[in-house]
Formats: structure tokens, sequence, C-alpha cells
């Protein structure tokens, strides 16, 4: 029997998935630092208006509320695109495969970077498809990704949360523009280069990703790829078989196939519509929300605090950028608290159990996340400069924690064939409760007067929902634990039946 995918090949593969999500898969997270850019280049400055503000220096400074306005617009947009085209590309992903969902994510991305390079002052309108493309294509590519972990057995949770915090990093491209944009490169020319650099993904796609998905568990010599005719062949799972006329490197089973008698798997609906995934839509929703409005606002938030200090800002805004290249960093300690138990080899539990033990590490990975949310939030509260450097720090934790949280989670709590509808789902529902961000920007801007204190301490409450979804995980869990304990029951009870009672005579 020929051998399967190598280690150095799924090494490749883990690698080249780390440096993808870390450089192209979020970076419209990073938009306060092209905000400042395309400021710069004047985009949107027709916005501007003049007033009578001065800054501590005693100049004037223009009322450019609505240009914020329309930046912030671009991002809500992009934002909930984000998000909510996720539901779609999942089913694309599970229905149709991994390669077909790459190249759909490679056209989205190549159009998106070529229209932010061939856009202007006068075509601005043009960031708003953008930065959408841009969105939806990073967040299949990621999608795309996270099955990389089932490669890696027990280091399954710790992968899949460290994707997820290089897709957090990637935030820090837009940063890396802005400073070459500072000594003199044009962001035509980068975007430019952005979108040549879909041949690298369309490499891998080829050689280091499977035509359809990643079983888990791994079968024994899986393989996956192009590969050289007659040199390998991979294991296909059910889902991935062809029809027997399309021949290819990934058509011939290596295994007889398993007989039809498996256990059930639980159906979609009753998966959506358990208490489990719903409080798990809202602990996701309500963090997502905070952090969308502190990234949709934060360039607007540092010109007030910084009265137009316009080298203040950048400061700040560098500082910010920097902090999100530790993502990367801080998500894999989530996967280790969710991986905790699996390192025990004595107690390492296998069947029902073992996923009993995995829903029961997830109830520590989701208060911590909501914890951190809550420290987030109520640091940038404060109206003070020199604070927003620990809400940078804590906002990082707090998002790598969330979206590794997220995916780990669902791929923990549910069954396996139906991870790529749920994440699109929840990530979907999550992106409908993100577009109250816009009523919260034009909110500040009304009646708040561009204070945005009094809605920051409202959102600190809000966030506090986010702990009523470990309370349902953790009596989920115990009611899990029951129903074992009575299934081995009446197997105990027969087994000592049959064992014949030992009396003296």
């Amino acid at each position: 029997m020929v051998g399967g995918a190598g280690r150095a090949k799924k090494l490749g593969t883990l690698l080249s998935g780390l440096l993808e999500c870390g450089a192209f898969c979020g970076i419209i997270f990073g938009w306060a630092s092209l905000v400042y850019v395309l400021k710069n280049l004047s985009y949107f400055e027709q916005w501007c208006e003049s007033s009578a503000n001065l800054n501590p220096n005693g100049t004037l400074y223009p009322d450019c509320s609505g240009q914020d306005e329309q930046f912030s617009l671009v991002f809500t947009i992009g934002s909930f695109m984000n998000n909510f085209m996720t539901l779609p590309m999942g089913y694309v992903f599970d229905r149709f495969g991994t390669a077909v969902a790459r190249l759909i994510a490679i056209s989205l991305y190549t159009g998106g970077t070529l229209l932010v390079a061939f856009s202007t002052p006068d075509l601005a309108v043009l960031l708003f498809p953008a930065m959408s493309m841009l969105s939806v294509g990073g967040i299949l590519l990621i999608l795309t990704n996270m099955q990389v972990g089932n490669l890696f057995g027990k280091y399954r949770s710790i992968i899949i949360t460290l994707y997820n915090g290089a897709f957090d990093s990637s935030s820090a491209i837009f940063l890396i523009i802005k400073v070459l944009h500072e000594h003199g490169l044009s962001l035509r020319a980068m975007f430019f280069f952005m979108a040549a650099c879909s041949a690298w993904h369309l490499l891998r796609t080829i050689f280091l990703m499977p035509r359809m998905h990643i079983p888990y568990p791994l079968p024994p010599a899986y393989n996956y790829g192009l590969s050289c005719p007659g040199r390998s062949q991979s294991y296909r799972t059910y889902e991935e078989k062809r029809p027997p006329e399309d021949d290819g490197p990934e058509e011939v089973p290596l295994e007889p196939s398993a007989p039809k008698g498996n256990a059930a798997v639980e159906p979609f609906w009753p998966c959506v519509l358990s208490w489990l995934f719903m409080w798990h839509v809202v602990w996701l929703s309500v963090m997502q929300l905070r952090h969308y409005l502190f990234i949709g606002t934060l360039n607007p938030l540092l010109d007030h605090l910084a009265f137009g200090n316009e080298h203040l800002v950048s400061i700040y805004t560098n500082a910010f950028a920097f902090t999100q290249l530790c993502g990367v960093l801080c998500a894999p300690w989530n996967g280790l608290i969710l991986d905790r138990h699996k390192r025990n080899k004595a107690h390492r539990a296998e069947g029902a159990q073992g996923a009993l033990a995995d829903l029961r590490a997830s109830v520590l990975s989701l208060v911590l996340t909501a914890t951190q949310c809550v420290l987030f939030s109520i640091c940038a509260a404060v109206p003070m400069l020199p604070v927003q450097f620990v809400t940078f720090v804590l906002q990082v934790i707090s998002r790598s924690f969330l979206y590794g949280g997220n995916a780990a989670f669902l791929a923990i709590a549910f069954p396996p064939q139906h991870f790529g509808k749920l994440y699109g789902l929840a990530m979907a529902l999550s992106a409908l409760v993100a577009l109250l961000q816009y009523p919260c920007i034009a909110l500040v801007r009304g009646v708040l007067q561009g204070d945005p204190f009094y809605m920051n301490v409202g959102l600190i409450a809000v966030v506090l929902l986010a702990y009523v979804s470990p309370v349902v995980v953790a009596r989920e869990c115990r009611r899990r634990a029951k129903e074992l304990e009575a299934a081995s029951s009446p197997l105990e009870a027969s087994t000592s039946a049959e064992t014949p009672a030992q009396t003296p005579h």
C-alpha cells in the first residue's frame, strides 16, 4: 500500500496556511491604518466642512465628521459582508469542496485588490465593493484552512486557534502599507503587488490542499493535493468520491469502503435550534459588535482624544496596528486551554466520553473570552489617550480568543459534517447584529455630539450577555454526563448478572 502524505508535506501545508492567513485573510480589520492613508490622499474629502473648532495650539481644523462617517460606512458594509457571506460560502465549501471554494476566494480577493488599485479620490466609491470582496475572499480562505487542524490529531484546536490568530494579525498589513506610503510608495503599486500574490494562493490550492475535505479523524495513508502520476494516491472519504468515469490522483481509495451502518449523525436543524448554538451566537455577536465598533471608529476616536493632532493620531494608529501582529501569539493559548485534557494520556477519553471532555474544556475558554472583552470595553470607555495603549493590548487578546474560540467550539460541540454550515450561519447571524454599529456611529455623531463615552458604557452592559453561553454549555455537560452514566449502568448490571455467583457449599 502506498504511503500517505508525509510529515514534510503536512508541515508545509501548516506553515503555508499560516502565512496565507497571516498576510491576506483579515486585512480589513487594519482599517484604521488604511483610513489614515486614504485621508492623506483626500478620499471623501468633499464631506469635510469648515468649522470654528480649535485644537490645543489655537488653530482651526475642519469638521470632517461626514468624511469619517463615509469611512465608517465602508468598514460597516465590509465587515458585514465578511460575516454574512460566510453562510453561503460555508455551504459552497461543504457541498463542492476545498478547490471550488478557494477558486471563488482567490477571484474575489484579486478583484478587491484591483479595485483599490484603480480607485482615486474621485472614484472613492470603489472602496465599497473592494472592501466587501476582500472581506468575503479572506473569510473563505480561512474557512478552507481551518480543516488543516485535522492533519494533526490532538493539536487540532491549537492549530484552529493559531490560524484564527494569524487572521487577526493580518490586519497589520495595512500598517505596512501606511509605513511604505509614508516612505513614497504609491497605494496603487502596493495593491497591484497584492493582486499578483493570488498566484501563490492558486499554487497552494493545487499542491497543498485537498480537492474536497480533510477528514477527521484522519484515516491511514491519507494523501491530498496534486501528485505525480504513479507516485502517490490518496484516501478518499465517502463525501469526496467522484463519479467512476472521473479519474485523478485523489480518486483511488486505499482502503475498502466502510459499512454504511455507522452511527447516525445529528441532523442540521436540531443543531441550529439547540440552546447550545443559539446562545453561542449571542456570545459571538455581542463581542464582535464591540470589536467592530472600536475598529471602525478608532480613527475619529483618536482624533477626538488628540484634539486633531495629526502626529499623535499617527503614533496611536501605528501602536494599534502593531499590537494586531501579536494576535497570532495570543490565539494558541486558547487552543492550549481547549486541548489541555488531551495532554494527559492516562486520563484521555475516547468516543462519547472524549466529546464530553472536549465540551467541558470549552467552558473555561468561553468565560475567559467574555472576561477579556469586558475589560477591553471598560478601558475603551475611559476618555484618556494614554489608556488606549492598554485598550489596544486587551483588544487584540480578546479578539484572538474570540474568533479562534468560536471556530474551535463549533468543531467540538457539533458534528463535523455541519461545521461549514454552522460556522457560516453563526457568522451570518452575528453580521446582522454587527449592522447596529452604523446607527451607533450616527448616535455618537448626532445626539452625543462626537463624544462616544455614554455609548461605550452602554456597550459594557451589552457584552455581559456573553456570560450566558458558558452557563448553558456547563448545564449541557451535566446533562450529557448523566445520560452517559444512565447508559453505562444497565451494561454494568447485565455484565454482573452474566457472571455466576460464587457461594460457599
